[in-house]
Protein backbone atom coordinates (compact mmCIF):
# COMPACT_ATOMS: atom_id res chain seq x y z
CA UNK A 1 0.00 0.00 0.00
CA UNK A 2 1.22 3.76 -0.29
CA UNK A 3 2.42 5.05 2.99
CA UNK A 4 0.51 7.24 4.72
CA UNK A 5 1.96 10.78 5.11
CA UNK A 6 4.68 10.96 3.08
CA UNK A 7 6.03 14.19 1.63
CA UNK A 8 7.83 15.24 -1.38
CA UNK A 9 10.56 18.17 -0.89
CA UNK A 10 9.74 21.65 -1.96
CA UNK A 11 13.01 21.22 -4.10
CA UNK A 12 12.93 18.39 -6.06
CA UNK A 13 16.37 18.67 -8.23
CA UNK A 14 18.16 16.08 -8.60
CA UNK A 15 15.76 13.40 -6.39
CA UNK A 16 15.38 10.47 -8.47
CA UNK A 17 11.26 10.18 -9.03
CA UNK A 18 9.99 6.29 -10.51
CA UNK A 19 7.03 6.30 -12.24
CA UNK A 20 4.89 2.90 -12.81
CA UNK A 21 2.22 3.73 -15.10
CA UNK A 22 4.54 6.82 -16.71
CA UNK A 23 2.07 7.06 -20.28
CA UNK A 24 -1.11 7.86 -17.97
CA UNK A 25 -2.15 11.07 -19.27
CA UNK A 26 -2.41 12.37 -15.77
CA UNK A 27 1.50 10.57 -14.92
CA UNK A 28 3.07 12.15 -18.00
CA UNK A 29 1.81 15.47 -17.40
CA UNK A 30 2.98 15.17 -13.87
CA UNK A 31 6.49 13.92 -15.52
CA UNK A 32 6.55 16.74 -17.34
CA UNK A 33 5.95 19.10 -13.90
CA UNK A 34 8.70 17.29 -12.39
CA UNK A 35 11.11 17.72 -14.57
CA UNK A 36 10.66 21.38 -15.21
CA UNK A 37 11.62 21.26 -11.51
CA UNK A 38 14.48 19.37 -11.74
CA UNK A 39 13.79 15.70 -10.91
CA UNK A 40 15.52 12.69 -12.38
CA UNK A 41 12.71 10.50 -13.60
CA UNK A 42 12.50 7.09 -15.03
CA UNK A 43 9.28 4.98 -15.71
CA UNK A 44 7.51 1.93 -16.49
CA UNK A 45 4.62 0.57 -18.08
CA UNK A 46 3.40 -1.58 -21.46
CA UNK A 47 4.61 -1.88 -24.90
CA UNK A 48 1.75 -0.01 -27.04
CA UNK A 49 2.58 2.99 -27.57
CA UNK A 50 0.39 5.78 -26.75
CA UNK A 51 0.21 9.82 -27.75
CA UNK A 52 2.06 10.69 -24.22
CA UNK A 53 4.85 8.43 -25.70
CA UNK A 54 5.86 11.43 -27.91
CA UNK A 55 5.40 13.64 -24.43
CA UNK A 56 7.67 12.02 -22.45
CA UNK A 57 10.57 11.35 -25.68
CA UNK A 58 10.64 15.26 -26.23
CA UNK A 59 11.79 14.79 -22.01
CA UNK A 60 14.13 12.03 -23.48
CA UNK A 61 12.34 9.38 -21.50
CA UNK A 62 11.51 6.29 -22.53
CA UNK A 63 9.40 3.99 -20.88
CA UNK A 64 10.54 0.72 -19.78
CA UNK A 65 8.79 -2.47 -19.36
CA UNK A 66 7.54 -3.77 -15.80
CA UNK A 67 10.33 -5.45 -13.95
CA UNK A 68 12.17 -5.30 -9.96
CA UNK A 69 14.81 -4.50 -11.60
CA UNK A 70 13.74 -0.53 -12.86
CA UNK A 71 13.79 0.10 -8.57
CA UNK A 72 17.86 0.86 -8.60
CA UNK A 73 19.60 2.25 -5.76
CA UNK A 74 18.92 6.13 -6.79
CA UNK A 75 15.49 5.21 -6.64
CA UNK A 76 14.36 7.65 -3.40
CA UNK A 77 10.40 7.95 -4.75
CA UNK A 78 8.01 5.59 -6.61
CA UNK A 79 4.95 7.00 -8.11
CA UNK A 80 2.19 5.23 -9.30
CA UNK A 81 -1.05 4.84 -11.48
CA UNK A 82 -3.94 3.16 -9.44
CA UNK A 83 -4.28 0.86 -12.45
CA UNK A 84 -1.78 -0.81 -10.34
CA UNK A 85 -1.28 -2.48 -7.74
CA UNK A 86 1.18 -2.68 -4.90
CA UNK A 87 0.55 -6.43 -3.67
CA UNK A 88 1.05 -7.34 -8.24
CA UNK A 89 3.34 -5.03 -9.66
CA UNK A 90 6.72 -6.17 -9.92
CA UNK A 91 8.21 -2.11 -9.63
CA UNK A 92 5.68 -1.65 -6.84
CA UNK A 93 6.53 -4.82 -5.02
CA UNK A 94 10.04 -4.57 -5.07
CA UNK A 95 10.24 -0.61 -3.91
CA UNK A 96 7.84 -1.69 -0.63
CA UNK A 97 10.48 -4.20 0.03
CA UNK A 98 13.09 -2.02 0.00
CA UNK A 99 10.73 0.28 2.11
CA UNK A 100 11.13 2.96 -1.05
CA UNK A 101 8.13 5.54 -0.14
CA UNK A 102 5.31 4.59 -2.63
CA UNK A 103 2.20 7.30 -3.53
CA UNK A 104 -0.96 7.43 -5.54
CA UNK A 105 -0.31 9.63 -8.35
CA UNK A 106 -3.42 11.66 -6.85
CA UNK A 107 -1.43 11.66 -3.29
CA UNK A 108 1.69 12.64 -5.39
CA UNK A 109 -0.40 15.84 -6.82
CA UNK A 110 -1.97 16.65 -3.48
CA UNK A 111 2.15 17.02 -2.50
CA UNK A 112 2.47 18.71 -5.30
CA UNK A 113 -0.20 21.37 -4.15
CA UNK A 114 1.05 22.06 -1.25
CA UNK A 115 4.19 23.90 -1.96
CA UNK A 116 2.68 26.54 -4.38
CA UNK A 117 -0.84 28.57 -4.05
CA UNK A 118 -2.73 26.25 -5.65
CA UNK A 119 -6.44 25.91 -7.11
CA UNK A 120 -8.36 23.17 -8.13
CA UNK A 121 -10.59 22.81 -11.56
CA UNK A 122 -13.36 20.23 -10.31
CA UNK A 123 -16.78 19.48 -11.77
CA UNK A 124 -18.54 16.61 -13.60
CA UNK A 125 -17.79 18.15 -17.18
CA UNK A 126 -15.80 20.56 -18.42
CA UNK A 127 -12.47 20.08 -16.25
CA UNK A 128 -9.90 19.59 -19.02
CA UNK A 129 -11.20 22.22 -20.97
CA UNK A 130 -11.46 24.64 -18.29
CA UNK A 131 -7.84 23.95 -17.28
CA UNK A 132 -6.41 24.24 -20.62
CA UNK A 133 -7.84 27.99 -20.62
CA UNK A 134 -6.59 28.33 -17.47
CA UNK A 135 -3.52 27.99 -18.49
CA UNK A 136 -3.68 29.44 -22.00
CA UNK A 137 -4.53 32.96 -20.19
CA UNK A 138 -1.86 32.51 -17.29
CA UNK A 139 0.61 32.19 -20.42
CA UNK A 140 0.08 35.59 -21.21
CA UNK A 141 0.24 37.11 -17.74
CA UNK A 142 3.27 37.88 -15.34
CA UNK A 143 2.50 35.51 -12.71
CA UNK A 144 4.71 32.89 -11.71
CA UNK A 145 2.45 29.86 -12.69
CA UNK A 146 2.22 26.17 -13.47
CA UNK A 147 -0.46 24.38 -15.32
CA UNK A 148 -1.61 20.65 -14.99
CA UNK A 149 -4.79 20.11 -17.41
CA UNK A 150 -5.84 16.07 -17.73
CA UNK A 151 -5.15 15.85 -21.57
CA UNK A 152 -2.47 17.58 -23.85
CA UNK A 153 -3.70 20.89 -24.91
CA UNK A 154 -2.59 22.36 -28.09
CA UNK A 155 -1.87 26.09 -26.66
CA UNK A 156 0.59 24.83 -24.02
CA UNK A 157 2.63 23.46 -27.25
CA UNK A 158 1.09 20.15 -27.46
CA UNK A 159 1.86 19.55 -23.75
CA UNK A 160 0.19 18.39 -20.48
CA UNK A 161 1.42 21.57 -19.11
CA UNK A 162 2.17 25.39 -18.88
CA UNK A 163 5.22 26.66 -17.12
CA UNK A 164 5.58 30.50 -16.88
CA UNK A 165 8.39 32.04 -14.80
CA UNK A 166 7.87 29.98 -11.57
CA UNK A 167 10.91 30.19 -9.53
CA UNK A 168 12.28 27.80 -6.80
CA UNK A 169 11.18 28.65 -3.03
CA UNK A 170 8.99 31.91 -4.52
CA UNK A 171 5.51 32.64 -4.54
CA UNK A 172 4.36 30.28 -7.58
CA UNK A 173 0.75 29.65 -8.84
CA UNK A 174 -0.38 26.17 -9.34
CA UNK A 175 -3.99 25.20 -11.02
CA UNK A 176 -4.31 21.95 -11.66
CA UNK A 177 -7.40 19.59 -12.69
CA UNK A 178 -8.58 17.79 -9.76
CA UNK A 179 -10.86 14.13 -9.84
CA UNK A 180 -14.21 13.52 -7.93
CA UNK A 181 -13.79 9.80 -8.54
CA UNK A 182 -13.33 8.18 -5.56
CA UNK A 183 -12.40 11.58 -3.58
CA UNK A 184 -9.07 11.92 -5.49
CA UNK A 185 -9.33 15.58 -5.60
CA UNK A 186 -9.36 15.46 -1.34
CA UNK A 187 -5.73 15.01 -1.41
CA UNK A 188 -5.38 18.16 -3.05
CA UNK A 189 -4.57 21.36 -1.22
CA UNK A 190 -6.68 24.01 -2.73
CA UNK A 191 -6.44 28.00 -1.88
CA UNK A 192 -9.11 28.35 -5.00
CA UNK A 193 -11.73 26.18 -6.74
CA UNK A 194 -13.32 26.36 -9.52
CA UNK A 195 -16.87 24.12 -10.25
CA UNK A 196 -18.16 23.84 -13.21
CA UNK A 197 -20.92 21.43 -12.81
CA UNK A 198 -22.16 19.02 -10.20
CA UNK A 199 -24.69 15.62 -11.59
CA UNK A 200 -24.80 11.63 -10.89
CA UNK A 201 -22.06 10.41 -12.42
CA UNK A 202 -19.46 7.75 -11.48
CA UNK A 203 -22.33 5.27 -10.33
CA UNK A 204 -20.23 2.22 -9.05
CA UNK A 205 -18.70 4.43 -6.24
CA UNK A 206 -21.71 6.99 -5.99
CA UNK A 207 -24.62 5.36 -6.02
CA UNK A 208 -27.03 8.43 -5.79
CA UNK A 209 -26.31 12.46 -6.60
CA UNK A 210 -26.31 13.08 -3.04
CA UNK A 211 -23.39 11.20 -2.50
CA UNK A 212 -21.29 12.82 -5.44
CA UNK A 213 -23.14 15.91 -4.33
CA UNK A 214 -21.57 15.55 -0.67
CA UNK A 215 -18.04 14.93 -1.91
CA UNK A 216 -18.05 17.97 -4.04
CA UNK A 217 -18.92 19.96 -0.90
CA UNK A 218 -16.09 18.44 1.28
CA UNK A 219 -13.80 19.34 -1.48
CA UNK A 220 -14.87 22.87 -0.99
CA UNK A 221 -14.81 22.99 2.84
CA UNK A 222 -11.02 22.22 2.05
CA UNK A 223 -10.77 25.80 0.95
CA UNK A 224 -8.72 27.85 3.50
CA UNK A 225 -10.27 30.73 5.57
CA UNK A 226 -11.33 33.23 3.14
CA UNK A 227 -10.70 30.79 0.24
CA UNK A 228 -12.76 31.40 -2.85
CA UNK A 229 -14.87 29.22 -4.69
CA UNK A 230 -15.90 30.18 -8.30
CA UNK A 231 -18.90 28.05 -9.23
CA UNK A 232 -21.29 27.85 -12.28
CA UNK A 233 -24.46 29.90 -11.48
CA UNK A 234 -26.06 27.85 -14.56
CA UNK A 235 -25.76 24.58 -13.29
CA UNK A 236 -27.92 23.63 -10.51
CA UNK A 237 -26.24 20.85 -8.96
CA UNK A 238 -22.95 23.70 -8.71
CA UNK A 239 -25.39 26.10 -7.41
CA UNK A 240 -26.69 23.59 -4.78
CA UNK A 241 -22.73 22.51 -4.04
CA UNK A 242 -21.72 25.97 -3.14
CA UNK A 243 -24.85 26.91 -1.04
CA UNK A 244 -24.55 23.82 1.66
CA UNK A 245 -20.57 24.43 1.55
CA UNK A 246 -21.57 27.84 2.65
CA UNK A 247 -23.78 26.92 5.22
CA UNK A 248 -21.14 24.94 6.60
CA UNK A 249 -18.23 27.71 5.89
CA UNK A 250 -19.68 31.00 5.97
CA UNK A 251 -16.12 32.48 5.21
CA UNK A 252 -15.74 30.91 1.87
CA UNK A 253 -15.88 33.21 -0.60
CA UNK A 254 -18.85 32.32 -3.37
CA UNK A 255 -17.99 33.78 -6.65
CA UNK A 256 -20.51 32.87 -9.46
CA UNK A 257 -20.25 33.05 -13.23
CA UNK A 258 -22.65 32.62 -16.14
CA UNK A 259 -25.70 33.62 -17.56
CA UNK A 260 -27.18 33.60 -14.21
CA UNK A 261 -24.64 35.01 -12.67
CA UNK A 262 -24.60 38.68 -10.42
CA UNK A 263 -21.36 40.55 -10.63
CA UNK A 264 -18.12 40.44 -12.79
CA UNK A 265 -18.13 37.31 -14.43
CA UNK A 266 -21.64 37.68 -15.39
CA UNK A 267 -22.21 36.21 -18.87
CA UNK A 268 -24.49 37.43 -22.12
CA UNK A 269 -24.45 34.73 -25.24
CA UNK A 270 -23.56 36.90 -28.72
CA UNK A 271 -23.46 35.39 -32.07
CA UNK A 272 -21.36 32.40 -33.93
CA UNK A 273 -19.69 33.97 -36.90
CA UNK A 274 -16.27 32.93 -39.06
CA UNK A 275 -15.83 30.13 -36.66
CA UNK A 276 -15.80 32.04 -33.57
CA UNK A 277 -18.26 32.00 -30.73
CA UNK A 278 -18.96 35.73 -29.40
CA UNK A 279 -19.84 36.16 -26.07
CA UNK A 280 -20.23 39.44 -23.08
CA UNK A 281 -18.67 39.40 -19.77
CA UNK A 282 -19.63 42.05 -17.22
CA UNK A 283 -16.14 43.03 -16.23
CA UNK A 284 -14.20 42.74 -19.26
CA UNK A 285 -17.15 43.79 -22.11
CA UNK A 286 -17.48 41.66 -25.52
CA UNK A 287 -14.75 38.27 -26.10
CA UNK A 288 -14.67 35.45 -28.24
CA UNK A 289 -13.38 31.76 -28.43
CA UNK A 290 -12.73 29.45 -31.53
CA UNK A 291 -14.48 26.49 -30.38
CA UNK A 292 -17.88 25.13 -30.48
CA UNK A 293 -20.66 25.23 -27.75
CA UNK A 294 -22.39 27.36 -24.94
CA UNK A 295 -20.56 24.90 -22.51
CA UNK A 296 -16.74 25.99 -23.81
CA UNK A 297 -18.49 29.29 -23.70
CA UNK A 298 -19.00 29.10 -20.11
CA UNK A 299 -15.80 26.94 -19.55
CA UNK A 300 -13.75 30.54 -20.88
CA UNK A 301 -16.01 32.72 -18.32
CA UNK A 302 -15.03 30.13 -15.67
CA UNK A 303 -11.18 30.51 -17.00
CA UNK A 304 -11.33 33.85 -16.88
CA UNK A 305 -12.49 34.41 -13.27
CA UNK A 306 -9.96 32.65 -12.08
CA UNK A 307 -7.62 34.39 -13.84
CA UNK A 308 -8.93 37.86 -12.42
CA UNK A 309 -8.90 36.48 -8.99
CA UNK A 310 -5.19 35.62 -9.31
CA UNK A 311 -4.18 39.08 -10.63
CA UNK A 312 -6.17 40.68 -7.50
CA UNK A 313 -4.44 37.81 -4.93
CA UNK A 314 -1.42 39.16 -6.78
CA UNK A 315 -2.06 42.40 -5.88
CA UNK A 316 -2.90 43.57 -9.56
CA UNK A 317 -5.88 44.91 -11.43
CA UNK A 318 -7.45 42.48 -13.91
CA UNK A 319 -8.91 45.58 -15.75
CA UNK A 320 -5.00 46.61 -16.85
CA UNK A 321 -4.87 42.96 -18.12
CA UNK A 322 -8.37 42.78 -20.08
CA UNK A 323 -6.56 42.58 -23.35
CA UNK A 324 -4.14 40.02 -22.77
CA UNK A 325 -6.61 37.62 -21.24
CA UNK A 326 -9.23 38.35 -24.30
CA UNK A 327 -5.75 37.39 -26.80
CA UNK A 328 -5.74 34.57 -24.25
CA UNK A 329 -9.00 33.47 -24.74
CA UNK A 330 -8.54 33.82 -28.66
CA UNK A 331 -5.48 31.41 -28.35
CA UNK A 332 -6.86 28.45 -26.69
CA UNK A 333 -7.54 25.72 -29.74
CA UNK A 334 -8.58 22.96 -27.48
CA UNK A 335 -7.11 20.39 -26.24
CA UNK A 336 -6.51 15.81 -27.34
CA UNK A 337 -9.90 14.17 -27.47
CA UNK A 338 -11.70 17.93 -26.64
CA UNK A 339 -13.75 18.59 -30.16
CA UNK A 340 -10.24 17.80 -31.39
CA UNK A 341 -10.39 18.05 -35.49
CA UNK A 342 -8.25 14.86 -36.16
CA UNK A 343 -8.17 15.27 -39.92
CA UNK A 344 -10.36 16.42 -42.95
CA UNK A 345 -10.68 14.37 -46.41
CA UNK A 346 -13.44 14.39 -49.54
CA UNK A 347 -15.51 11.41 -50.63
CA UNK A 348 -15.72 9.97 -53.61
CA UNK A 349 -18.48 13.17 -55.18
CA UNK A 350 -16.31 15.91 -54.20
CA UNK A 351 -18.29 16.28 -50.62
CA UNK A 352 -15.99 17.44 -47.56
CA UNK A 353 -15.63 15.61 -44.48
CA UNK A 354 -14.73 16.51 -41.25
CA UNK A 355 -13.07 14.32 -38.40
CA UNK A 356 -13.43 15.41 -34.68
CA UNK A 357 -12.83 13.14 -31.71
CA UNK A 358 -14.28 14.00 -28.40
CA UNK A 359 -14.05 12.55 -24.74
CA UNK A 360 -17.96 13.35 -23.87
CA UNK A 361 -18.74 9.96 -22.20
CA UNK A 362 -22.28 11.42 -19.85
CA UNK A 363 -25.37 12.39 -21.84
CA UNK A 364 -24.94 16.04 -20.49
CA UNK A 365 -21.69 16.63 -22.56
CA UNK A 366 -22.88 14.50 -24.90
CA UNK A 367 -26.03 16.68 -25.88
CA UNK A 368 -24.31 20.20 -25.01
CA UNK A 369 -21.45 18.87 -27.23
CA UNK A 370 -23.52 18.10 -30.20
CA UNK A 371 -25.35 20.91 -29.83
CA UNK A 372 -22.50 22.98 -30.17
CA UNK A 373 -21.60 20.94 -33.21
CA UNK A 374 -24.83 21.77 -34.62
CA UNK A 375 -24.50 25.67 -33.86
CA UNK A 376 -20.80 25.98 -35.05
CA UNK A 377 -21.38 23.45 -38.34
CA UNK A 378 -24.92 24.64 -39.17
CA UNK A 379 -24.46 23.51 -43.00
CA UNK A 380 -22.79 19.95 -42.43
CA UNK A 381 -24.58 16.66 -41.74
CA UNK A 382 -23.88 15.08 -38.20
CA UNK A 383 -22.91 11.48 -38.02
CA UNK A 384 -21.88 10.45 -34.47
CA UNK A 385 -20.00 7.16 -33.40
CA UNK A 386 -20.40 6.72 -29.66
CA UNK A 387 -19.13 4.13 -27.31
CA UNK A 388 -20.68 4.23 -23.92
CA UNK A 389 -18.29 3.51 -20.91
CA UNK A 390 -19.23 1.18 -17.92
CA UNK A 391 -21.97 -0.76 -17.83
CA UNK A 392 -23.11 0.73 -14.48
CA UNK A 393 -23.03 4.68 -15.61
CA UNK A 394 -25.09 3.41 -18.96
CA UNK A 395 -27.75 1.29 -16.77
CA UNK A 396 -28.31 4.50 -13.98
CA UNK A 397 -28.21 6.67 -16.82
CA UNK A 398 -29.96 4.52 -19.85
CA UNK A 399 -32.74 7.35 -21.10
CA UNK A 400 -31.03 10.03 -20.76
CA UNK A 401 -28.32 8.24 -23.26
CA UNK A 402 -30.66 7.25 -25.77
CA UNK A 403 -32.21 11.00 -25.47
CA UNK A 404 -28.93 12.49 -25.65
CA UNK A 405 -27.96 12.99 -29.88
CA UNK A 406 -31.27 14.89 -31.23
CA UNK A 407 -28.24 16.97 -32.65
CA UNK A 408 -26.72 14.16 -35.03
CA UNK A 409 -28.44 13.12 -38.32
CA UNK A 410 -27.17 9.83 -38.11
CA UNK A 411 -26.16 7.67 -35.15
CA UNK A 412 -23.78 4.80 -34.94
CA UNK A 413 -23.70 3.07 -31.78
CA UNK A 414 -20.52 0.68 -30.28
CA UNK A 415 -20.40 -2.28 -27.58
CA UNK A 416 -20.00 -0.96 -24.17
CA UNK A 417 -16.25 -0.04 -23.06
CA UNK A 418 -16.28 -2.05 -19.64
CA UNK A 419 -13.87 -1.18 -16.72
CA UNK A 420 -11.80 -3.33 -15.41
CA UNK A 421 -13.51 -3.13 -11.89
CA UNK A 422 -16.92 -4.35 -13.18
CA UNK A 423 -18.08 -8.25 -14.18
CA UNK A 424 -19.15 -7.94 -17.98
CA UNK A 425 -21.56 -11.21 -17.20
CA UNK A 426 -23.63 -9.32 -14.60
CA UNK A 427 -24.61 -6.51 -16.86
CA UNK A 428 -27.74 -5.38 -17.32
CA UNK A 429 -27.39 -3.57 -20.31
CA UNK A 430 -25.78 -4.12 -23.96
CA UNK A 431 -24.79 -1.66 -26.35
CA UNK A 432 -27.55 -3.35 -28.30
CA UNK A 433 -29.96 -2.38 -25.56
CA UNK A 434 -28.49 1.37 -25.76
CA UNK A 435 -29.67 1.17 -29.85
CA UNK A 436 -33.17 0.27 -29.09
CA UNK A 437 -33.96 2.48 -26.35
CA UNK A 438 -32.11 5.43 -29.09
CA UNK A 439 -34.44 4.47 -32.13
CA UNK A 440 -37.56 5.87 -29.78
CA UNK A 441 -35.63 9.34 -29.81
CA UNK A 442 -34.03 8.90 -33.32
CA UNK A 443 -35.03 8.17 -36.81
CA UNK A 444 -31.52 7.15 -37.88
CA UNK A 445 -29.62 5.01 -34.97
CA UNK A 446 -27.28 2.05 -36.33
CA UNK A 447 -25.63 -0.52 -33.86
CA UNK A 448 -22.82 -2.06 -35.10
CA UNK A 449 -20.89 -3.36 -32.05
CA UNK A 450 -17.06 -3.70 -32.96
CA UNK A 451 -15.35 -1.04 -34.89
CA UNK A 452 -14.75 -2.91 -38.52
CA UNK A 453 -18.90 -3.05 -38.43
CA UNK A 454 -18.97 0.45 -37.67
CA UNK A 455 -16.31 1.94 -39.80
CA UNK A 456 -18.41 0.14 -42.79
CA UNK A 457 -21.48 1.59 -41.72
CA UNK A 458 -19.78 5.28 -41.48
CA UNK A 459 -18.45 4.85 -44.91
CA UNK A 460 -22.10 4.04 -46.54
CA UNK A 461 -23.43 6.94 -44.37
CA UNK A 462 -20.29 9.56 -45.99
CA UNK A 463 -20.71 8.00 -49.28
CA UNK A 464 -22.88 10.60 -51.30
CA UNK A 465 -23.80 13.67 -51.55
CA UNK A 466 -25.08 15.31 -48.31
CA UNK A 467 -28.14 16.95 -50.10
CA UNK A 468 -29.07 20.67 -49.94
CA UNK A 469 -30.04 20.66 -46.29
CA UNK A 470 -25.98 19.93 -45.99
CA UNK A 471 -24.38 21.98 -48.65
CA UNK A 472 -20.96 22.27 -46.55
CA UNK A 473 -20.77 18.32 -46.37
CA UNK A 474 -20.05 16.16 -43.49
CA UNK A 475 -19.21 16.24 -39.67
CA UNK A 476 -18.01 12.36 -38.44
CA UNK A 477 -17.45 12.50 -34.95
CA UNK A 478 -16.78 9.43 -32.90
CA UNK A 479 -17.21 10.24 -28.97
CA UNK A 480 -16.90 8.39 -25.68
CA UNK A 481 -14.26 7.31 -22.93
CA UNK A 482 -12.69 4.43 -24.70
CA UNK A 483 -11.31 3.77 -27.83
CA UNK A 484 -13.86 4.18 -30.81
CA UNK A 485 -11.61 6.99 -31.79
CA UNK A 486 -10.11 4.07 -34.28
CA UNK A 487 -13.54 3.98 -36.09
CA UNK A 488 -12.72 7.79 -37.62
CA UNK A 489 -8.99 6.91 -38.18
CA UNK A 490 -10.22 3.75 -40.10
CA UNK A 491 -12.49 5.61 -42.51
CA UNK A 492 -10.02 9.27 -42.68
CA UNK A 493 -7.29 6.65 -43.48
CA UNK A 494 -9.26 5.11 -46.32
CA UNK A 495 -10.70 7.89 -47.44
CA UNK A 496 -6.97 9.20 -47.85
CA UNK A 497 -5.71 6.18 -49.75
CA UNK A 498 -8.55 6.10 -52.39
CA UNK A 499 -8.25 9.73 -53.16
CA UNK A 500 -3.82 8.71 -53.70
Amino acid sequence: MSLKNVTLPADVKGVHIHFVGIKGTGMAALVEIFHVRGAVITGSDVSERFYTDEILEKLGIKALPFSKDNITPSVQYVIYSSAYSPEKNPDLVQAVQKGIPIMLYTEALGALSGTAYSCGVCGVHGKTTTTGLVGTLLKNLDLPSQVLAGSVIASFGNSCTMTKNCVPGAKNYFVAETCEYQRHFMSFCPQKIILTSVESDHQDYYPTYEDIRNAFVDYICKLPVGGQLIYCADDQGAVEAARIAREKRPDIQCIPYGENAEGDYRLQFGIVECGKHFFTVQAFGQCAISVPGNHNVRNAVAALALAAELLKTDGKNPADYAKKLKDGLAAFAGGKRRSEIVGKAKNAVGKDIIFIDDYGHHPTAIKTTLAGYRDFYKKHRIIVDFMSHTYTRTAALLEEFASSFADADDVILNKIYGSAREDASCATVTGETLAEHARKYHRSVHYCAEFGQAAEEGMKLLAGDSGKDFPDGFLFVTMGAGDNWKVGKHILEKMRGSAS
